[in-house]
């Protein structure tokens, strides 16, 4: 795991090429704390760089490296899971070293830009060829590893985080569309960033560039829900137990410790299960983050249960008020761009542990996407089972459960009676995508808050329907609908924490759950084998219930990571004057997207046990401090 950077131009000296390197490096060396290095090429085009965390190989990994003929040369942030298996496929007299940088130089090699379909993994690299002068970039299937670019003139940028990049932008402002999507989501669509004029690579996309030219990137991997209605529930079963060993398997390579996230949760807990079945580690710790206030924000319990099954280490991080005030800035720092909910501070403590203990961390993102384990999908099954018995329709095949059946799942929405009055509120029994967009959207909690206009609502909700209907979803099921859009919008977000928080600390994060093959064969089972009778994540607890303990697989209340601001908020304590002098200072209240009328008692009163307002103006005002206004 690192970072990279590099600069691609018509011409420019070498030292010139060398200086850009190492600005742009300075700024994400945190990725890479055990060694780094620079390059340019001789005809003056291209300008690579890259800090390393090693992990396998660590020896002989370093980068840039350079093909054998000195032809190609690379900087590649990730891990490339299958290596050993390319290496026998190319032929093992071809390599140097035992990295899998080195498969990925023979990979583009031989298959050139067809080579990724080859790689099974997490990765983001850039490959310049020197005889042809042009560079080969391109990004993982799910976008776990970040890679985001701008263009400044006949200037090309490329680099593991935004902030590499800001010392190259001519003018730093906030992009309108961005922020749309920010107050409706809490992340951006597609390949916005907050920051105009700098964008991500979009997941599964890669592109071939010359000197001087905008990149044009392509597709090269879609998950399509061509769902399967030849095999039984016992055959998914099955198939799925095999896929996800595999991929545990194969994420515990490295040559050094690894260890797992516990929540306390179904999907941390199975891979924490998992890897400690088939690691050859004589000790196996977990992790697990906790604040003092309260059962609501506490989960280790579940973790000490898990880990005392499994013979675990458990290694628990005690997070308290003090920490927020002391860390958040830093948290947003390292988070590129606000994104997602406060989880990210907790991550960030968390990590901080694990650091002190292993390089390698696995955790459970992408099982809530892939397997069904939001709350509000539930919600919104459950009001289309009512529409469908009122209307008669409820066995013409748009239902995967009905009403009778889903009633006893229910009780898992005990916690969310508030989301459930907000979305019953208004627009009862639309059509679906209008009803998910009500579960999705949180710009209408902002009230007077925010100036009119700042949310373009109408280019936002179509920018959701075209993900939301997918060509590659089909129309049949609900349930794939809901789950495919969040896979393609807040998957990333979530990663994107995944990735800062684990390498603000050193650390590598991996995410067994996003293995391709295991995700296209989950987009074939059919919705009401993964959401029978509306049991979030059915399909996961049943297959693997021999690896759970019975609490944890029975739980009804998992909230995710819960942050007790409204409790710190409550009194007159450290957050809410650190938060009250953010917010109040004279050029937050001067920002164009805030009411005239803006207060900040009137955000600080209002903060609702889980809510979001305020850490999303909390976070995008540190943000914007630190990215914009510097």
């Amino acid at each position: 795991m690192c970072g990279i950077f590099g600069v691609l131009q018509k011409q420019a000296s070498t030292s010139q090429l060398i200086s850009d390197v190492e600005i742009g490096l300075e700024r994400i060396r945190h990725r890479g704390p055990d060694g780094s290095g620079v390059w340019a090429s001789t005809s003056g085009q291209a300008g690579l760089g890259h800090v390393r965390l090693s992990i396998i190989d660590v020896e002989a990994g370093a980068q840039p490296m350079h093909s054998r003929d000195g032809r190609f040369t690379i900087v590649f942030n990730g891990e490339i899971y299958n290596y050993i298996e390319l290496r026998e496929e190319l032929g093992k007299d071809c390599f140097s070293t035992h990295s899998d940088t080195e498969v990925i130089l023979e990979a583009y090699r031989k298959w050139g830009i067809a080579c990724t379909t080859r790689l099974r993994g997490m990765f983001a690299f850039a490959i310049w060829d020197a005889k042809d002068k042009q560079l080969f970039i391109a990004r993982d299937r799910f976008g776990i590893k970040p890679l985001y670019w701008t263009q400044q003139g006949e200037k090309f940028f490329f680099a593991s985080e935004a902030k590499a990049l800001l010392p190259f932008i001519s003018r730093r402002e906030l992009s309108s569309s961005a922020i749309s999507d920010y107050f409706t989501f809490q992340f951006c669509l597609g390949e916005k960033t907050l920051i105009s004029g700098v964008y991500q690579v979009p997941a599964a996309h890669a592109a071939i560039l010359a000197p001087g030219l905008p990149p044009v990137f392509e597709r090269y991997w879609e998950v399509h829900y061509e769902i399967d209605y030849d095999h039984t529930a016992k055959w998914f079963e099955a198939k799925l137990r095999d896929l996800l060993e595999d991929s545990v398997k194969i994420h515990l390579r490295a040559d050094v410790e690894i260890g797992s996230y516990v929540s306390g949760g179904v999907d941390s807990s199975l891979l924490a299960a998992m890897a400690r079945k088939f690691s050859s580690q004589k000790n196996f710790s977990a992790f697990n983050g906790r604040f003092l206030e309260g059962s609501r924000f506490d989960e280790s319990e579940y973790a000490n249960e898990l880990a005392a099954e499994q013979n675990m280490q458990l290694h628990i991080a005690d997070i308290g008020e003090m920490d927020f005030v002391k860390n958040i800035s830093s948290v947003i720092w390292h988070l590129d761009q606000p994104v997602a909910g406060p989880g990210a501070f907790p991550q960030y403590m968390v990590s901080k542990k694990v650091s002190e203990h292993v390089k390698v961390v696995l955790g459970g993102q992408g099982g809530d996407e892939i397997f069904g384990g939001y709350a509000r999908y539930l919600i919104a099954y459950f009001e289309q089972c009512i529409k469908g018995a009122i209307e008669g329709t409820l066995h013409d095949g748009n239902f995967v459960v009905t009403y009778e059946s889903i009633i006893p799942s229910l009780q898992t929405l005990r916690q969310y009676q508030p989301m459930m009055q907000e979305f019953l509120a208004e627009g009862l029994f639309g059509e679906r995508d209008a009803r998910y967009w009500r579960l999705v959207n949180r710009s209408n909690t902002f009230g007077s808050i925010l100036c009119p206009g700042v949310i373009d609502h109408t280019a936002t909700y179509s920018e959701f329907q075209q993900i939301f209907k997918g060509e590659n979803v089909g129309s049949g099921s609900y349930f794939d609908a809901m789950t495919h859009f969040d896979f393609k919008t807040l998957l990333p977000a979530l990663l994107q924490v995944e990735d800062r928080m684990s390498m603000a600390h050193g650390v590598e994060a991996r995410v067994p759950f996003l293995d391709h093959p295991l995700v296209e064969f989950a987009a074939t089972i059919p919705a009401d084998v993964k959401f029978r009778d509306g049991e979030l994540k059915r399909l996961l607890k049943s297959v693997f219930s021999d690896l759970l303990p019975l609490r944890i697989k029975n739980r009804k209340d998992k909230m995710g990571f819960p942050v007790p601001l409204n409790l710190w908020l409550s009194k007159d304590g450290l957050a809410r004057e650190y938060i009250g002098d953010v917010l109040g200072s004279a050029r937050a209240r001067q920002r164009s997207y805030l009411n005239d009328g803006f207060t900040v008692d009137q955000v600080l009163n209002s903060q609702s046990v889980y809510g979001r307002n305020l850490w999303a103006l909390l976070s995008l005002e540190l943000w914007q401090n630190q990215f914009i206004d510097a």
